[in-house]
């Protein structure tokens, strides 16, 4: 009932959040003092959602990356430990040179919290250069003062930065205003992949394919890379809904799909619509594009399918390797081999 616990669990390194039913000034100092990572206070029912959900942050902020670029070693020091006490990956710089190499050298870092005077280069100019390259969904960026000036964080946030906090600050601030702006990303990448993933099948759906694959071709034609597409269609698809039911072409639909991914992976597959399907193919040749195209049309042949009633599925495929002037091109290209593989009796794959 007095907190006996806290300090038997804390001396043997266990992450503490401490559920208390009455508040002070004085409690609170004790307990982070003590190195709890947070405490909650039992008011309501909606205490112990929050504690709940302070767990689930602290596992999901384990793949958080965090970058703190800071002159001052004691506030450096201060801050890591702070993070790493909310579980958070930690990098550590010394001004805003070496923070655009972490940036540039850590591409999964997700937040940046800069100081505003380091040597080299300050918190506003580091802002400004990452706003050139990264968006505010990309890179979160905080920055930090200790100096008395009313239009520093109007100044930090009109250059770019998503957030502000003036120093000192207290822990529980830091920790909200990072989670605040952690969340805010983590659901705009959210909504971000449920636009580009087909509901059905959850594959990358065309609004994908036409938004990554023409950052791959064109990759492909400046440096003179393989970038190789097939468009995939069921043969009968439609005597397979009509036959045995929307809800086994359904299944039929998700089956391949799921076993496209799993053969040519890494490669991506994308559901262009109905039965038709598109792989992406980054560094094969012609050979070995339809080779392993054709591999996946064996694998798709030789498992049954379907619900209650196992079904046979066959598949068709065209396979173009030759870079067109444009995406759309290839595409065409591929569809056109596909519609030669259907003339040609289907179950088959045919290219260039």
């Amino acid at each position: 009932p007095d907190g006996e616990m806290v300090d038997h669990l804390l001396a043997r390194d266990v992450p503490l959040i401490v559920l208390t039913g009455n508040y002070s000034d004085k409690k609170r100092e004790r307990l982070l003092q003590q190195g709890v990572i947070d405490y909650v206070i039992k008011e309501s029912r909606y205490s112990y959602e929050h504690a709940l959900k302070l767990i689930k942050r602290l596992e999901m902020n384990q793949k958080v990356k965090i970058l703190v670029a800071e002159d001052s070693l004691a506030q450096k020091d201060y801050i890591e430990a702070l993070l790493k006490q909310y579980m958070y990956q930690v990098i550590t710089v010394n001004n805003g040179v070496e923070a655009l190499a972490a940036v540039k050298q850590n591409p999964d870092i997700s937040l940046l919290i800069t100081d505003y005077d380091m040597p080299e280069m300050d918190g506003f100019s580091l802002t400004k250069a990452l706003r050139r390259e990264y968006t505010k969904a990309e890179l979160i960026i905080i920055g930090l003062s200790a100096i008395e000036n009313n239009t520093l964080s109007a100044r930090f946030i009109k250059n770019g930065a998503n957030d502000f906090l003036c120093k000192p600050f207290i822990q529980e601030e830091l920790h909200c205003r990072i989670t605040h702006n952690i969340e805010a990303q983590e659901h705009l990448n959210q909504i971000k992949e449920w636009a580009f993933r087909d509901p059905l099948t959850n594959l990358f759906n065309r609004r994908y394919l036409f938004g990554k694959g023409v950052e791959l071709h064109r990759a492909a034609r400046n440096k003179g890379g393989l970038l190789s597409i097939a468009i995939i269609d069921i043969d009968y698809f439609k005597k397979i809904n009509d036959k045995y039911g929307h809800d086994a072409g359904d299944k039929v639909l998700i089956e391949v799909a799921g076993l496209l991914t799993e053969h040519v992976a890494p490669h991506s597959v994308v559901r262009m619509g109905g039965e038709e399907f598109c792989i992406v193919m980054q560094g094969l040749n012609n050979g070995e594009a339809s080779a392993l195209v054709d591999s996946a049309r064996q694998k798709i042949a030789s498992t049954p399918m379907g619900l209650q009633q196992p079904i046979s599925v066959r598949v068709s495929a065209g396979v173009a390797t030759a870079l067109g002037a444009t995406l759309d091109q290839q595409i065409n290209a591929a569809d056109a081999l596909l519609y030669r593989a259907k003339e040609s009796g289907r179950n088959q794959v045919v290219h260039e």
